[in-house]
C-alpha cells in the first residue's frame, strides 16, 4: 500500500502509528511529480520539500494536527518565498518573491510539506488549461490526451486526481476550481468570500477572487477549510469568524431536514442526457432520505447575462490590478531606449495574445466615456442577479446543480470565445463568485471513463451545513477517495 493513494485521516494515522514518516511521503510525493507526464508543475520543491520534512520529527506531538507531514501542491499564483512564482506566465520569468502568502504560512506552521507549484492558465485567466506560458496541462483520465482537465487550477487538479498529493490550493474567479473539480473526478470547495486570507495571492479580479482547493473527499475539505480560515490583518477583506470543528460536526447532518433548490433553466440547458439521467438518479436517492427537492425559475434573462457581466467585470479588474507587471519592477525585462519602450517590449513578449485581448478589453470598458455603459452596467447585472440569488436562497438551505455540461470536450471542440450553446450551462458556476457564497463540486458519475460532478452551494458562512450536505451526497455516490488509479472500481459501485 502506498499511503498518498489514501485520504489525509488515513495518511496521518498511519504516521502516528509509524508505518510512514514525513520524509519517506514527501519523497513519494516528489517522485511522483518528476514522473508526471500532464505539464502539473512549474516548478518541483527538491530541496526545499526535503530540508523541511526532516524537521517533522514531532508526531507524537501532534495527534490532533492532520496536516502533520501531509504532502501538499500549491497553484502557481500565490507568492512563496525564495521560490520562484511565475502565475504561468512569460512576464514573471525569474521572479522569486521575498514574502509567503497567508496560507502558506498557515500550511508551513500545521507542519504541512509543499513539494511543487503547479501550472495554471496564464495569470488565472482562461478555463482550459491551455494557456500557460509552459503549454497545455493534460486530463489524466484521458489516455489519449484529448480532453481539456480544466482551468485555470489545472495543474492543482492533475496533481490530485493523479495521486501526486492529497490536497492542492488552487483560487477560483468564476469556476477555476469547481469546474477542474468536475473534470478531474475531485471535490473542490470555495468558501465564503473573505472566510480565508487572499494575502500572497496575485489578483485576478479581487471582487470575485477565492481563495479554494482540491480534495479527493469532503472530510479532507473540512479539515483543510478548519486549518485556513479566520482574519488575517494582512487582508481588510478577511473577517473574524468563530472557528468550528467542521470535521467533527460532519456526522451530525440530517437529510431530513434539508430543503434543496434547483434553477430550472440550468437544469433544462444540460443536453447531456446521461448526465441528466444520473442527476435525476441522485434527486430521487435524495428525496427517498427525506430531502425536499423543488424546481424554481431563476430568470433567463439573468442567467444569460452571467457571462459578459463576468467577462466585464474581470478584465476591468485585470487590467487594473496588473499594471505593475510592466518588466521594470519584478520579472521579465526586455530592454528599450525609454521607460515606456521597456514597458511596451515587457508587455508585448511577456503576455499571450488572450490576455492582450482582455486587457485591451479591461482598458476599454474603464475609459471615461464607456464607463456608464459597460463598466457600471455591468455592476448593476451583477446587483440584480446577486438580489435573485439571494431571493432564491431564503427558502431553501442549499442549491443543487449539475457543475458542468457534460464530461471534458476535446481541445478541437473547445475555445475560450464565448459558446452560445453552453451560455447558461457552462457559465453558472460564476454564480457564487458574484455573491461570495461557499460552493463545492463533488465527482457524480462516468461517461467513457470521464468523471463528471454535480454542484453545491449554501448560504453565506454556511460552510458546516454545506460540507455535512456533501458528505451524504459522497456515501450515496459512493465515489469517496476517487482518483485514477481507483476509479475503475469505484465506477463499478457508483450510484
Amino acid at each position: 500500500m502506498n499511503y498518498l493513494d489514501l485520504g489525509i485521516i488515513d495518511i496521518h494515522n498511519a504516521l502516528l502509528e509509524g508505518k510512514t514518516t514525513p520524509l519517506e511521503l514527501t519523497k513519494e510525493a516528489l517522485k511522483r511529480a518528476k514522473e508526471d507526464d500532464h505539464n502539473a508543475f512549474e516548478y518541483i520543491c527538491e530541496k526545499e520539500a526535503i530540508e523541511f520534512a526532516k524537521t517533522l520529527t514531532k508526531i507524537n506531538e501532534n495527534k490532533d494536527n492532520y496536516l502533520y507531514g501531509i504532502p501538499y501542491t500549491l497553484k502557481d499564483n500565490y507568492s512563496t518565498k525564495d521560490i520562484p512564482t511565475t502565475a504561468s506566465s512569460n512576464i514573471l520569468n525569474g521572479y522569486v518573491p521575498v514574502f509567503d502568502a497567508t496560507i502558506v504560512e498557515k500550511l508551513k506552521n500545521k507542519g504541512a510539506v509543499l513539494i511543487g507549484k503547479t501550472t495554471l492558465d496564464e495569470l488565472a485567466m482562461g478555463g482550459s488549461g491551455t494557456t500557460g506560458h509552459k503549454g497545455t496541462t493534460y486530463n489524466p483520465y484521458d489516455k489519449n490526451k484529448e480532453r481539456l482537465c480544466g482551468g485555470s487550477s489545472c495543474g492543482s487538479a492533475v496533481s490530485v486526481a493523479n495521486n501526486i498529493v492529497p490536497f492542492s490550493i488552487g483560487s477560483d474567479t468564476g469556476d477555476s476550481v469547481r469546474k477542474p473539480a468536475s473534470f478531474n473526478g475531485l471535490v473542490g470547495f470555495k468558501p465564503t468570500w473573505g472566510k480565508i486570507s487572499r494575502y500572497g495571492l496575485f489578483p485576478f479580479a479581487p471582487s470575485l477572487d477565492h481563495v479554494a482547493y482540491f480534495t479527493r473527499n469532503v472530510e479532507d475539505s473540512a479539515i483543510i477549510l478548519q486549518a485556513l480560515e479566520g482574519r488575517d490583518v494582512k487582508d481588510s477583506t478577511s473577517f473574524d469568524i468563530e472557528n468550528k470543528n467542521y470535521l467533527n460536526n460532519l456526522s451530525n447532518y440530517n437529510l431530513k431536514d434539508c430543503k434543496i433548490v434547483i434553477l430550472k433553466e440550468v437544469y433544462d440547458s444540460m443536453s447531456d442526457k446521461d448526465v441528466v439521467l444520473k442527476f435525476d438518479k441522485l434527486i430521487n436517492e435524495l428525496k427517498n432520505k427525506g430531502a425536499k427537492v423543488e424546481f424554481v425559475e431563476f430568470g433567463k434573462d439573468l442567467l444569460e447575462a452571467i457571462f459578459p457581466v463576468y467577462f466585464v467585470i474581470s478584465c476591468a479588474e485585470a487590467g487594473s490590478n496588473n499594471a505593475n507587471l510592466d518588466g521594470i519592477k519584478f520579472g521579465q525585462r526586455i530592454d528599450g531606449n525609454t521607460y515606456q519602450e521597456v514597458m511596451i517590449n515587457s508587455r508585448t513578449a511577456g503576455f499571450s495574445e488572450l490576455i492582450k485581448r482582455r486587457f485591451v478589453i479591461g482598458s476599454y470598458v474603464l475609459m471615461k466615456e464607456n464607463q456608464n455603459e459597460l463598466f457600471l452596467r455591468a455592476q448593476k447585472a451583477r446587483r440584480l442577479i446577486v438580489e435573485r440569488l439571494n431571493e432564491v436562497m431564503k427558502d431553501y438551505d442549499l442549491l443543487l446543480l449539475p457543475a458542468s455540461p457534460s464530461i471534458a470536450p476535446k481541445f478541437k471542440d473547445s475555445s475560450d470565445k464565448v459558446n452560445f450553446d453552453y451560455l447558461i450551462a457552462d457559465n453558472h458556476l460564476a454564480l457564487e463568485n458574484f455573491s461570495g457564497i461557499p460552493s463545492l463540486t463533488i465527482p457524480l458519475g462516468f461517461k467513457f471513463d470521464m468523471p463528471y460532478g454535480i454542484n453545491i452551494s449554501s448560504n453565506i458562512l454556511q460552510e458546516e451545513k454545506l460540507l455535512g450536505f456533501a458528505r451524504e451526497i459522497e456515501k450515496i455516490t459512493g465515489l469517496k477517495n476517487l482518483s485514477i488509479k481507483n476509479f475503475k472500481e469505484l465506477e463499478k459501485e457508483a450510484l
